[in-house]
């Protein structure tokens, strides 16, 4: 699963691809999404416009009778109150002079009939002259108590609006007064209205149809016209995806922002839960950008990765980069088990060709008579090996270490390096690292310095291990011509190698180790090239 971003995105578009070929070929699932939020949205609407108007309807109804109300109490006060009103309802005639006068004011003021009457009901005016005489049908007690009022009552002319007033002489009832507009009228008012409310809750209805339907064919686009049963069973069949890939995959958007963060991932780099951004990422992994990578190394921590990234691109155009990242740390340190018993056989080797060359000698020797020079060359030898051995054993404390600089010095001397640990160095145990430490540490800085001296005129290497100040410190020069700032830059950010970049990645397993310990790792040139690390002691008693 080296490139998981292809195999994500075929696996989406091949699910959106093939829901596409189903719907063409008729085997729906059902309305799609951006379908059922139209045919809801326009639900939705024509209920709320149809709620409205009715309310609007019921409103200017309610508005009508209050204007009426208001309207026929004013009436029949202004009659009630106007002068000769009196004389006329003394007169031996009130009829007479009264049904003209109402008459006139009924039709300009648009009342549909206006009475007045005596106390007992008897009318003086009526729009119905056949009327007149006969008994007022209504309530008129709060009247002859004083009071003008409202109320809406079936009369002759029908249901009605009406008010009922006092007529006073001084401070006696001598008549009242009743002006009234029928519900036909108001309902035919309403009518007129009704019309305006309609078309405006039409143009209302029309327009919020339109609008429905241009976002349900822009949610159409964005869904791909899927229904929700396929979105879910998509959404569901990726969830699973995701967290069954037993690699790191991280989506990011254009603005670098995590879409997809699948829980390996998150377990590799240590994220925290929530949203992520590429800043959260590991230093070395924040520099890839946007671009492609390939098979890139990047050292954490705690873990070595293998990182690809690809760029997105969906009807051609980007719309992010999807990140795979793949745990080799095991595997690394296999290949450094590997590499030391490789450089161990191959140290092996030169031993058994120079010591096959050295018998040969020996041999040549005793054949040509020449005895106590062979013995004398073979005991030479001896003594200088042993010296060695001696040598790296009272220096160096730990047999793994002492072992690795004795192959480290014939594996130099095959690429005609000399090897040297100086006299300064000294020292009696490794703590505070363990072996594999201190092997993965010294054995990186020998290997990138006999790399650099093997290109050099003078191809030297010189070790030096000690304690300074109670911290363990370990000085590697060579005689090349030393690290760039950018290459030490690369490998201080723990981890950037690509794959022949090879003092990249044992630098930043060297730096790995080094800031597991909380110590120090720098770079000399002058006056020679170096580079120096420095391990503080730990409490513990060693």
């Amino acid at each position: 699963m080296g490139h998981c971003l292809v195999h994500y995105v075929q696996v989406v578009r091949f699910s959106s691809g093939q829901q596409r070929k189903n719907r063409r070929e008729g085997n729906r699932t059902g309305f799609s999404l951006a379908g059922q939020a139209f045919v809801l949205q326009l639900a939705v609407v024509a209920l709320i416009v149809a709620a409205g108007a009715v309310l609007a309807v019921v409103d200017a109804r309610h508005d009508s009778d209050s204007a009426t109300a208001q309207e026929v109490v004013d009436v029949a006060v202004s009659l009630a109150r106007s002068p000769g009103l009196v004389e006329a309802v003394r007169s031996e005639n009130p009829t007479l002079l009264l049904q003209p006068i109402t008459e006139r004011i009924r039709r300009e003021t648009g009342m549909d009939f206006i009475v007045v009457m005596a106390p007992d009901r008897t009318r003086y005016t009526h729009t119905d002259p056949e009327r007149i005489g006969e008994a007022f049908t209504g309530t008129i007690d709060r009247a002859l108590a004083g009071q003008t009022f409202t109320e809406t009552f079936t009369g002759t002319l029908g249901p009605s609006i009406r008010a009922v007033t006092p007529v006073y002489d001084d401070d006696t009832v001598v008549a009242l007064v009743s002006a009234g507009v029928t519900r036909a009228r108001i309902g035919d008012e309403v009518g007129a209205q009704l019309s305006s409310i309609l078309a405006v809750a039409i143009a209302g209805l029309a327009t919020a149809a339109g609008g429905s339907f241009l976002i349900g064919r822009r949610l159409r686009r964005q869904t791909h016209g899927l229904a929700p049963a396929e979105l879910r069973a998509m959404y569901e069949h990726h969830d699973a995806v995701l967290h069954s890939v037993h690699e790191g995959l991280v989506v990011f958007d254009s603005d670098g922002r995590a879409e997809v963060v699948n829980d390996e991932a998150r377990r590799l780099l240590d994220l925290p839960p929530g949203p992520i951004r590429r800043d959260d990422l590991p230093v070395s992994l924040r520099r890839t950008g946007n671009g492609e990578v390939r098979d890139e190394t990047h050292i954490t921590e705690d873990r070595v990765l293998l990182v690809n990234q690809d760029v997105v691109t969906w009807e051609g155009r980007p719309i992010g980069t999807v990140m795979t990242i793949r745990d080799h740390t095991e595997l690394r340190t296999v290949l450094g088990e590997l590499d030391s018993v490789r450089n161990f056989a191959e140290s092996l080797r030169a031993q058994a060709h120079e010591s096959a060359n050295r018998l040969h000698t020996v041999v040549t020797m005793v054949e040509l008579g020449r005895y106590r020079e062979a013995v004398e060359f073979a005991t030479a030898e001896l003594e200088l090996s042993q010296a060695l051995v001696d040598r790296m054993l009272t220096a160096v404390g730990d047999p793994a270490l002492a072992a690795l600089l004795l192959g480290k010095v014939n594996q130099a001397a095959e690429r005609s390096v000399e090897l040297t640990v100086s006299d300064e160095t000294a020292l009696e145990t490794v703590r505070p690292l363990s072996a594999h430490e201190v092997i993965t540490l010294v054995g990186n800085l020998v290997d990138n310095a006999i790399d650099a001296a093997a290109d050099s005129a003078d191809r030297w290497v010189e070790v030096t291990i000690g304690r300074h100040d109670e911290a363990l410190e370990v000085r590697v020069a060579d005689s090349g011509p030393g690290m760039s700032a950018e290459l030490f830059a690369r490998a201080a950010e723990r981890g950037y190698t690509t794959k022949s970049d090879h003092h990249g990645i044992g630098l930043a397993l060297v730096h790995r180790v080094v800031s597991r310990h909380g110590g120090t790792i720098r770079t000399d040139r002058v006056p020679e090239s170096a580079v120096v690390v420095t391990i503080p002691r730990k409490d513990q008693p060693e």
